[in-house]
């Protein structure tokens, strides 16, 4: 029994000695981040797409704090591009041609009954919105899905299509002062 005290205690003692060298290197090795940053990349969709020429929502982010266009994000928009501009203090401009251009939100649609479960679509998706399992049909988490239309090209038997997201009524969004409304009884 003291054999077992002894090597709890032990354990107990190191798991306290490394929990404090952690907590002291977490506050000494800090890496402040911009703010600016975390400000431009909580206005860009995060789609992960790369559509923009970098990996990520984040990479883009960084590069737009150190001067980079503001205007080659096209899951964004323009409605994006205004709310940089605005931040960033800089004229609103269209969306760079080069980089795509905007469309209606689509989703990926994987036909079940052609998939071979091959994974290549798991692995492209950058949100982890496929989900299935080797040899096993996939099926996308529409919720979770961004559109960004990477998981279409590495499929080889082409059973990925990017539909548009259908907007049923509950999710309408309606301006009350601006709908008119007559009393009939009058």
């Amino acid at each position: 029994m003291s054999t077992v005290l002894f090597a709890l205690l032990a354990l107990a003692l190191l798991a306290v000695i490394f929990g404090a060298i952690l907590g002291y290197a977490s506050e000494r090795f800090k890496v402040e981040a911009d703010p600016l940053v975390d400000q431009i990349n909580d206005l860009l969709p995060q789609t992960q797409c790369g559509q923009c020429g970098y990996p990520g929502c984040k990479p883009y982010a960084e590069a737009i704090a150190n001067g980079d266009e503001i205007n080659k994000c096209p899951p964004g928009g323009e409605a994006t591009i205004k709310h940089l501009a605005d931040l960033m203090g800089v004229d609103p401009k269209p969306l760079d041609d080069a980089h795509g251009e905007e469309d209606v939100k689509k989703v990926a649609y994987i036909r079940e009954d052609e998939c071979i479960g091959c994974t290549k679509c798991i692995q492209a998706c950058p949100v982890d919105a496929i989900v299935g399992a080797s040899k096993v049909m996939h099926t996308v988490i529409v919720d979770e899905c961004t559109g960004c239309d990477l998981c279409v090209d590495p499929c080889p038997v082409d059973c990925i299509d990017m539909v548009p997201v259908q907007t049923p009524m509950t999710h309408w969004k309606w301006n009350e002062p601006l709908i008119p409304v007559k009393n009939v009884n009058e």
